[in-house]
């Protein structure tokens, strides 16, 4: 948060607080060769992918260090050596991607018998996108392993699920395809769904559609006051009967895994590690011109479309500024 308000971090910033036993839960029973690929509240992947902190602030300050080398910003993380293909920005597109990363495990090992999965996130408020539905219809057919999951944290932007949603009961929107409905802020609830999830569909049963319930603490993006179509209490309600965090704590206190002090001496611990990564991420250069019209097209000269016509880049007078 104080990162944002010193202006370190430019555009837009959507934050996953509220919603980390989703990744963390999934991630003690995927691998690295089940693909991932999310929207734009896409951070907390990223790191359970294997990224490091540095390579998220690096890549939110416009640094060439960042994950995507400064040039994506907070809704663009992607690493293709661990399977996680975004960070996207357009709602509910990267379903469609999915379910294509999910066909690539059908095709190659056979559809009766695949190794691995390709999960699919996407939120309630993107629930209606037509292109969801084209998606789950195409892996049903040819019985893709995919996991299809809505990550329901109740609000699209800033309208009620309820508004939005004739059926807000997600996990039952693929019809022909079974769902179940998860606690998504229950750590292990999140985790042993996904097991089953993950053998259902390895079992070459097809797709299976998970839904997620849980909560986002702060708005849409950091620039939504989100003060409009909800109110502190219910917030600070969330927080204080089903925090993702505290449950995992209280349960940890309970069986006698940990005590207070041990706590405390964990949190100063990642605080440390947390403040040394932003340090590396700060000492680094800006991302530079040149990189402007890299990954892009190949060739020494980048014609470029404008309103003052035709502007051509060129990449060798580029890479000397």
């Amino acid at each position: 948060m104080c990162i944002r308000d010193r202006k370190k971090i430019r555009g837009f910033c959507h934050l996953y607080i509220g919603q980390e036993a989703i990744p963390v839960g999934m991630e003690n029973i995927l691998n690295k060769e089940d693909a991932i690929v999310t929207g734009y509240r896409d951070h907390g992947w990223y790191v359970t992918r294997g990224g490091k902190p540095n390579h998220v602030f690096a890549e939110m300050f416009g640094k060439q260090g960042g994950c995507s080398k400064g040039k994506g910003g907070s809704m663009h993380m992607y690493t293709v050596e661990n399977n996680f293909y975004g960070g996207n920005g357009i709602v509910g597109a990267q379903v469609s991607i999915g379910a294509g990363l999910a066909w690539k495990h059908a095709y190659t090992n056979g559809a009766e018998k695949p190794k691995n999965v390709a999960c699919t996130f996407y939120g309630d408020g993107a629930a209606n996108q037509g292109q969801i539905f084209e998606s789950m219809n195409m892996a049903a057919l040819w019985k893709i392993p995919c996991i299809f999951v809505c990550e329901n944290n109740q609000f699209g932007m800033g309208t009620s699920k309820k508004r939005a949603s004739y059926d807000s009961e997600f996990y039952r929107r693929g019809g022909y395809i079974p769902g179940i409905k998860v606690d998504g802020m229950d750590l292990l609830a999140v985790q042993e769904a996904t097991r089953w999830a993950k053998e259902y569909c390895l079992e070459g049963n097809g797709p299976i559609v998970m839904e997620m319930d849980s909560y986002r603490y702060m708005g849409h993006s950091m620039s939504d006051p989100d003060s409009a179509y909800r109110s502190r209490t219910d917030i600070q309600t969330v927080r204080n009967e089903r925090d993702c965090v505290q449950k995992v704590k209280k349960l940890m206190l309970e069986l006698g895994f940990i005590d207070e002090a041990g706590f405390k001496d964990m949190e100063r611990t990642i605080k440390k590690e947390i403040d040394a990564e932003l340090a590396i991420a700060e000492a680094q250069e800006n991302t530079p011109m040149k990189e402007l019209v890299t990954d892009i097209v190949v060739g020494e000269q980048y014609p470029i479309r404008s309103c003052q016509g035709t502007v051509f880049f060129d990449e060798k007078k580029l890479s000397a500024q």
